[in-house]
């Protein structure tokens, strides 16, 4: 049975019930990346926040089908209706096919993901594989009468869509006269009837690779087209949730639902979800502004600006420590925190495992599964969750000093908490129990083994020598009576 969820709407600007257009169904499209460039941390955050949102709508029950695109044709330099395709822009640069280039970064791209432990979406469709349902989209809007043919080219009408529906700016909060004082002049743009007006299918330049016949010319379809069609083509007309990063609100979504209006006369989906920006000294990082750090720079430390390698999970933390709706800026300061924030739950795991349960409890954890799910169903919110599976780990340990006592019950549901929402929901991984683990551990022994060895000595000077090292590398070495005992952090 499903739990209660509440998520912010965007079309409403206010938290709302959610519930789906078909009981126990959910139909997600997330806008993807376009395969031009190597993935960075701003890719990251609305891959890792809709993962979450598929991973917790399936664990309280739902069945979903999750749509997430790959834009490789379409997508012109300046977001707007100028400049060349970013993808046949690199190709040129690069001497090879477009495709090529696509195949590329979409391969980079799913790598990238499986690290970050981001579960692949039900469709991925690519917008090059979809040319016919975005020709057969262009002709409805012309056929219902909010679109216009200009020199080979399609443009949609803002202003008469505006005066039959009111809609456009519902999501964005745009409005025609601020659009028309703001709009820079663009190429082409003599072929408008109104600067606003935006590309439906554009007629290929003579020197233009990526190219498709259709009714109006040789050419490609507009970027915003190409969600519309792929969305309705897999999951009906209207869906549940639409989501992508706040940067996509407009042109882009704001485009979107003007053309499933135009088209169909109603929305496209119930629910609008943005996540909010990365940044880096305040300002969106994105390979536009050329301030981006890519995801392999991340986990390999080879950035200027960064002071160490991060694992993917140290990023995936960061993000999730943070509200979606939240802006997140970088910092190796933050990451390190970060850093020791998951390193302390990955602890708290362990530790649970080695516990020694008692006939009674010292302690009342049963408020803590309710206060899980309340923080997730109030519009998936992830750090207070975390605050709340920090206070768990704060119980494992004051128990592992033997400071408060567990049964074997109430370890076994502090496991089941550890193992729903931080795996599960939150996708965390423990990156201790992959790779070389095993070879650290054997070693860690054998170095706390020489220091236990050196202070029965009285060999101080060696013993603090190896734990100072130790420190130096990021570890903590932490004296018990049973013996000392390690972790990263």
């Amino acid at each position: 049975m499903a739990q209660p969820l509440l998520i912010y709407n965007m079309l409403s600007h206010q938290k709302e019930l959610f519930t789906p257009v078909t009981p126990g169904r959910v139909g997600m499209y997330v806008c993807g990346p376009t395969v031009y460039g190597d993935p960075h941390l701003g890719h990251a955050r609305p891959a890792i926040t809709f993962d979450v949102v598929f991973r917790y709508l399936q664990h309280i029950g739902y069945k979903v089908r999750y749509v997430r695109n790959i834009t490789d044709v379409g997508h012109l330099e300046h977001d707007a209706d100028e400049g060349e395709d970013k993808i046949a822009k690199k190709a040129r640069l690069e001497q090879l096919e477009p495709m090529e280039v696509a195949q590329y970064y979409t391969n980079r791209y799913h790598t990238a993901m499986e690290r970050l432990n981001v579960m692949p979406p039900s469709i991925e469709p690519h917008a090059s594989g979809h040319i016919m349902e975005q020709i057969a989209l262009v002709q409805q809007i012309l056929d219902a009468g909010y679109a216009y043919e200009s020199n080979g080219s399609v443009y949609f009408d803002v202003r008469k869509y505006q005066e039959s529906t009111h809609k456009y700016g519902c999501l964005s909060g745009r409005v025609i006269e601020e659009m028309l004082a703001t709009t820079r002049e663009l190429d082409g743009q003599e072929e408008k009837r109104f600067p606003g007006d935006f590309a439906l299918w554009k007629k290929a330049s003579p020197e233009h690779i990526m190219r498709w016949p259709s009714p109006w010319s040789d050419g490609f379809p507009g970027w915003h087209a190409e969600c519309t069609a792929m969305g309705a083509k897999y999951l009906g007309s209207p869906f549940d949730i639409h989501g992508g990063g706040m940067d996509l609100v407009f042109p882009h979504h704001e485009s979107e639902i003007a053309q499933c209006v135009a088209s169909t006369g109603h929305e496209p989906c119930r629910y609008w979800m943005h996540n909010n920006m990365i940044t880096i000294n305040g300002q969106k990082m994105g390979k536009s502004l050329g301030n981006f750090i890519t995801l392999e720079e991340f986990f390999t430390g080879s950035h200027a600006l960064l002071a160490q390698a991060y694992t993917p999970m140290t990023i995936r933390f960061f993000i999730l420590q943070a509200h979606y709706r939240g802006t997140v800026d970088f910092s190796n300061e933050a990451l390190q925190a970060a850093q020791k924030g998951y390193s302390r739950l990955m602890q708290a795991y362990h530790t649970l495992a080695a516990l020694q349960p008692a006939a009674t409890s010292s302690v009342d954890i049963s408020a803590y599964r309710q206060q899980c799910y309340d923080a997730m169903n109030d519009d998936l919110n992830t750090p207070i969750l975390i605050a709340h599976l920090f206070d768990i780990a704060k119980v494992v340990n004051t128990v592992a000093d033997k400071k408060a006592t567990l049964t074997q019950h109430d370890i076994d549901e502090l496991r089941s908490l550890f193992d729903t929402f931080v795996f599960e929901v939150m996708g965390l991984r423990d990156e201790s129990a992959t790779g070389n683990a095993a070879l650290v551990e054997g070693l860690m022994a054998m170095i706390l083994a020489m220091r236990a060895d050196a202070k029965s000595k009285k060999d101080w000077a060696t013993s603090d020598r190896i734990r100072d090292s130790l420190s130096s590398l990021g570890i903590t070495v932490k004296d018990g009576k049973d013996g000392a005992t390690w972790n990263i952090g």
